[in-house]
């Protein structure tokens, strides 16, 4: 999405729908959650009966029928039932007794809930029009907040049929408002009167975002593009790293924010690697051409293999042809960090390889890169897999496969450095859609503290070596202290 000068139209019709939203949201905020989440079931019931004239609205040039239904239908309808069994009690008050409390609060109890934020605006791509906005929706209502959705350019279709199957189910009119497509919508509306944004996007567009926000303190959750890494150890199975690169290159056209974009792979099996590679993308069935490509589109793929191969890289598949048409996939080998391939996200089927001695040298020069979405890692050895995990950084890593397991509802979904901050999906993503609002109340004794003498400093000492002091010894002479003290104190006061 691009955030453009908007129309006084424009700017009237986004400032009504936050309106119609605001006033809605204070009937469903007060709702029940059962009550939302019977809402979620029946989206769920009628999503499935229709699923295909479902993922017909969400089909783009990317894909077809079949690949919405597999990548975005199936997903969000598995994530409307995962709130169905967990919404409830992740949302519940939790109550804070006797039991932890710290012994100078005698006779207070704590209650913390979870209150919805009131208005939520999500804005989502055009890569997966239906799945990355509609999870954010639907947890936003759960939550108990009104949503105003800008769908990017062409999405507005889906965005408007799930709408329509949202209503059916019972939600009760403005609690949703879909605006128009148009992407100057957007800025009004993050610089509307909302109260939380959701937006995933590029990074610059994150970055412009934010800045926006900022102005007002308006909080937000930014997920943002990603350069993937893939770690390739010596004892992977290369066939199933061949055929799991060649997936990520072709599905949606890449249009994958954890799409992979540089291989580090063991310098013994990096040739090998090559050439499983290549033959299996010569063999793909999957066609692939910029043809439909905006021209600034080909332009930035085409700075960025003219930089990959200035530094040294070479083609293992694809890449301009004689006449300067750019073949994809692109993969290039003999890679390096400081290419802009290593650096950028750029969002195309393009894909830098790069030979390691170990898989500390790995993790270094995978550490160069800003971004920190996803990564994946290869390998036989579950233990080494693990220890190389832990040492990336970045928010999702997936050992032996890469980008369908993000899809599981149970997992919150998040990078880190220009990828941005916070999370969609998963328990934590319902809980970001929720301010923590703390009731404590007293009863009983416990408020010497309202005297306007105080303790006095040898009493709060001795308090503090009783209760947080080292070894038992320290603590019994401290608490001998603090009865003497007490002792006295209510002596003179008699």
């Amino acid at each position: 999405m691009t955030l453009g000068a908007a129309t006084t139209g424009q700017e009237a019709g986004v400032e009504a729908a936050v309106a119609r939203a605001r006033t809605a949201q204070g009937q469903w905020g007060g709702e029940c959650v059962s009550r939302r989440l019977r809402v979620v079931r029946l989206l769920r019931e009628l999503a499935a009966g229709c699923a295909e004239e479902l993922a017909a609205a969400g089909v783009s040039d990317g894909h077809g029928v079949e690949e919405v239904l597999l990548a975005e239908v199936l997903p969000l309808l598995e994530a409307c039932r995962f709130l169905e069994r967990q919404a409830a009690d992740l949302l519940k008050p939790v109550s804070y007794g006797q039991r932890g409390r710290p012994l100078w609060l005698p006779g207070v109890r704590s209650v913390q809930y979870r209150e919805p934020f009131g208005v939520v605006a999500v804005v989502s791509p055009g890569n997966y029009p239906l799945f990355l906005g509609a999870v954010s929706v639907v947890q936003a209502l759960v939550a108990g907040n009104a949503v105003v959705w800008k769908p990017a350019p062409g999405g507005g279709r889906v965005a408007g049929f799930f709408a329509s199957l949202l209503f059916e189910a019972g939600l009760p009119e403005h609690v949703l408002e879909v605006l128009p497509e148009a992407a100057e919508c957007g800025r009004v509306l993050v610089e509307s009167a909302v109260d939380k944004v959701v937006f995933t996007g590029g990074h610059a567009n994150g970055v412009d975002v934010a800045s926006r926000l900022a102005r007002n303190l308006v909080p937000v959750v930014l997920e943002l593009s990603g350069c993937d890494a893939v770690f390739v150890r010596s004892d992977a199975d290369l066939p199933l790293v061949a055929k799991a690169l060649r997936f990520g290159l072709t599905f949606n056209e890449s249009r994958t924010c954890l799409a992979p974009r540089r291989v580090f792979v063991a310098r013994s099996v990096s040739g090998e690697l090559e050439r499983l590679l290549q033959s299996g993308l010569a063999a793909s069935r999957r066609l692939l051409s910029c043809s439909g490509w905006s021209g600034e589109r080909v332009g930035a793929l085409r700075e960025v293999l003219r930089d990959a191969v200035a530094g040294g890289a070479r083609f293992v598949h694809g890449g301009p042809d004689a006449s300067g048409e750019i073949q994809l996939p692109c993969v290039v080998a003999d890679a390096s960090p400081g290419m802009r391939l290593f650096a950028e996200d750029v969002f195309a089927p393009v894909l830098g390889i790069m030979a390691v001695d170990s898989d500390a040298e790995a993790l270094e020069l995978a550490s160069k890169c800003g971004f920190a979405l996803g990564a994946s890692i290869f390998s036989r050895d579950a233990d080494a897999a693990a220890r190389m995990a832990a040492g990336v950084r970045c928010g999702l890593v997936s050992v032996n496969d890469l980008i369908v397991p993000s899809a599981d509802p149970r997992i919150a979904f998040g990078g880190a450095g220009r990828s941005g901050y916070g999370v969609t999906r998963g328990a934590e993503g319902l809980l970001e859609l929720t301010r923590i609002k703390v009731v404590q109340t007293r009863s009983g004794g416990g408020t010497t503290h309202l005297a306007e003498a105080g303790p006095g400093v040898a009493m709060v000492s001795a308090l503090a070596r009783m209760l947080y002091g080292r070894g038992f010894g320290t603590r019994f002479r401290a608490f001998c202290e603090v009865v003497r003290k007490g002792l006295s104190a209510r002596s003179a006061g008699t």
